[in-house]
């Protein structure tokens, strides 16, 4: 079992940046792929970003391309997000996960066994 810690959320201006952290502990870090979802209130949680187990391979969702940068220090155990150019949206907790069963990354929340209790991210002016 991985215990998943977050950090780094807060509220921000349109066009501003966030570095959200999530900090492992438990298993063997490098063992999981590593995933952040979102989710606003009222609404499904959607899928941002994946990272393989040794940080060569990221998918995003089409949205976020370009804008966010996940990474992962295996040695620190913690899996970053960097988000820039944020975009106005509606109030979302950012949770990471992780999951021993894929071995690559994974966009399904279905495959992640552990979860963050997430951090809280506004973008508004």
């Amino acid at each position: 079992q991985v215990h998943l810690v977050e950090s780094g959320g807060g509220s921000v201006q349109p066009g501003g940046s966030l570095k959200l952290s999530c900090a492992a502990s438990g298993r063997t870090f490098s063992n999981y792929v590593m995933g952040w979802f979102r989710q606003s209130p009222g609404k499904e949680r959607d899928f941002v970003a994946t990272i393989d187990r040794i940080g060569h391979s990221t998918k995003y969702v089409d949205s976020v391309e370009g804008r966010f940068t996940i990474s992962r220090d295996n040695v620190k155990n913690i899996v970053y997000l960097q988000m820039d150019t944020l975009t106005p949206e509606a109030p979302a907790v950012y949770s990471c996960a992780a999951s021993a069963r894929v071995l690559g990354p994974s966009l399904f929340s279905s495959r992640y066994a552990f979860w963050g209790q997430g951090t809280q991210v506004t973008v508004s002016s």
